[in-house]
């Protein structure tokens, strides 16, 4: 996708970093260590090397859709089509598995979301629809389509192909499974994107000014598009990553998931206003919850209160936020 080059004299500002921003930085850093602090004096298991590969484990998943959330909110839209974009992937991906071959099902997958996220920013730039309501529209008509085309059942590659298919559940470096490191390279490479390139610059512009990006020669429309199919990739991989885990793919996948990534990026101190934010605050977001559901299952506790915890923390995160803004710092 093409992108708009300004004239010589046309140069996008880099974003500057408020004391809010810096605030907000160092209260998800504290946190993070707080809990993990707190988990390793009350477990015996916490720091074991399993546990801590299984909680990585966990966190790719939610951590890619959280990236996806973290670059759409601050370039100021949501993406509620994240879950739906991806179980049709996967879906998609596992399809194509049986016809050509394990590696390009999972090319065909991840080409499928980044369509899916082209549809999606278009969809959002030409009806001049508010981004949450024309996404969650959006997100009713790709799980209607996954529904259509699995006729609602259970999609499995063929027995032969079934080992191959498991790859992403495979050890791989330090022990790491291969989930994982995708996950990580996937998130470097887009925190990279964003923090230190010109589009990243004008993903920034755009989300903390709209009319000014315009007025400065930057394409609005073609950054919002562009974010959603960055989002679109992520939430691929995300399928890929659970129907390698499950062996299968269908309709119903990760309903809901896509309000635990927003959950993770507002967390993380990615502002919902737009314009504020980085990749590895969002990413921090993801693991923070992922840690708290680790630490419910290991300390026993009943997770019917896993979920009320996360929304107190969504709501100390959006205060935060706001009362930051308010005083300007």
């Amino acid at each position: 996708m093409a992108l708009d080059t300004p004239t010589a004299h046309r140069r996008t500002p880099a974003p500057t970093i408020s004391r809010g921003a810096r605030v907000r930085d160092y209260g998800i850093v504290v946190a993070l260590v707080a809990i993990v602090i707190a988990l390793s004096l009350s477990t015996d298991t916490f720091l074991s090397t399993g546990n801590l590969v299984n909680l990585l484990d966990q966190c790719a998943v939610v951590g890619l859709l959280a990236t996806g959330a973290t670059v759409c909110i601050i370039s100021g839209v949501f993406d509620l089509t994240a879950s739906a974009t991806l179980a049709l992937s996967a879906i998609v991906g596992v399809q194509l598995v049986r016809t050509v071959g394990v590696l390009g099902g999972f090319a065909a997958a991840v080409v499928a979301g980044a369509l899916l996220g082209l549809v999606t920013g278009t969809i959002v730039v030409r009806s001049g629809v508010n981004s949450f309501i024309a996404t969650l529209a959006t997100s009713i008509i790709y799980r209607g389509l996954a529904v259509v085309v699995t006729a609602g059942s259970i999609i499995y590659p063929l027995p032969e192909q079934a080992e191959d298919f498991g790859m992403l559940t495979w050890p791989s470096v330090f022990g790491l499974t291969s989930a994982t490191i995708v996950f990580v390279v996937v998130v470097a490479g887009i925190g990279v994107l964003i923090a230190a390139t010109t589009f990243g610059r004008r993903v920034y512009a755009v989300g903390g000014n709209v009319e000014a990006a315009r007025l400065s020669g930057i394409r609005v429309g073609q950054i919002h598009v562009a974010v959603y199919v960055v989002s679109g990739i992520c939430s691929a991989l995300a399928g890929l990553i659970l129907a390698s885990r499950a062996g299968s793919a269908q309709s119903s996948m990760a309903t809901g998931m896509e309000l635990t990534a927003i959950a993770a990026a507002v967390i993380g101190g990615t502002s919902i206003l737009g314009g504020e934010g980085a990749i590895w605050r969002g990413v921090v977001g993801a693991l923070l919850l992922t840690l708290i559901g680790n630490g419910f299952n290991l300390l026993g506790w009943d997770t019917i209160y896993q979920q009320v915890v996360q929304g107190c923390l969504i709501l100390v995160a959006v205060a935060v936020d706001r009362y930051l803004r308010k005083r300007g710092r």
